[in-house]
């Protein structure tokens, strides 16, 4: 059985991704602030912006566990605008590095973390290189949350190369959708620009929770950033004609099929043997 802290266990990400993990024989440990909703999830209280509390919480914990074979770091102030520009930067890029640096202290060396579809340049207010956008893009943060997700994924990059051990795999995750969310997605078709601000793309959190599981599972050591999407848009119009009317003058570099997601998860497909399991159109 693996051992997993797992920071971030109660958000809509973080309890798909406890979930799966649970099913699937590991061990989770729920190191927050906020107790996780699974009761199998074990819960240790941590502030993780005191770096002392995370090194302690990394290094083994009386009664919970004497060590931990790997972390999934999901906690964080979640997206543009839910606190101050400084607050949400401060808060989430301390938190990332005590995760890191903990982890590696502790001998810690297989690591996952929630990076952002936000680097791509969202909200595309200037249109992106190409479409499908995919991992050679370069970040283009666009706000004090992205370039956040953009400093995680700079110390990451370092750490692999002090420790060639390491393993960090970062995910950019789309949009996080629940089945709750999906009665609403038929409103999207109104209007086109609606959801351009990151190309119409969303992510399933059970299909999110499986990357996760897969990313932990890789093997190769060193640094990996994958977008995580859903195979499909929010759309119910053809992928290609949502480019050609909102970006006309950006070039669509392959074929897209039908409702096709514009955020390319052929990487992840290809390295993590990733792939969605669920979409909007069946709500299974």
């Amino acid at each position: 059985m693996t051992h997993v802290a797992v920071t971030g266990g109660s958000g809509k990400l973080g309890r798909a991704v406890v979930a799966d993990l649970l099913a699937h024989g590991y061990e989770v440990h729920v190191l927050d602030i906020v107790p996780p909703s699974d009761p199998r999830a074990r819960f240790t209280r941590v502030d993780l912006t005191d770096y002392g509390q995370v090194a302690g919480a990394l290094s083994g914990v009386d009664d919970r566990y004497a060590q931990l074979d790997a972390v999934v770091h999901l906690a964080a102030l979640p997206a543009p605008g839910v606190a101050p520009n400084a607050v949400i930067f401060h808060n989430n890029v301390t938190a990332s590095y005590n995760i890191f640096e903990a982890a590696r202290v502790a001998g810690i060396r297989n690591i996952v973390w929630a990076s952002s579809e936000t680097l791509l340049g969202l909200p595309l207010d200037t249109p992106p290189l190409a479409i499908p956008i995919d991992e050679t893009h370069p970040p283009r943060p666009e706000s004090a949350y992205s370039l956040g997700k953009l400093v995680d994924e700079t110390i990451a990059g370092q750490f692999c190369r002090w420790d060639p051990r390491l393993k960090m795999i970062g995910l950019r995750f789309s949009n996080v959708m629940e089945p709750g969310d999906y009665p609403r997605f038929p409103g999207f078709d109104a209007d086109a620009r609606l959801r351009k601000w990151n190309l119409w793309g969303y992510i399933d959190a059970r299909d999110g929770a499986q990357a996760v599981r897969k990313a932990l599972e890789y093997t190769t050591p060193g640094l990996e950033v994958f977008i995580i999407a859903n195979a499909d848009t929010v759309m119910s119009r053809a992928s290609a004609e949502l480019a050609a009317e909102v970006f006309p003058d950006v070039t669509v570099t392959r074929e897209v099929a039908g409702t096709e997601t514009l955020l390319s998860i052929d990487k992840a497909r290809k390295v993590l043997g990733y792939e969605p399991e669920h979409s909007w159109r069946t709500q299974a």
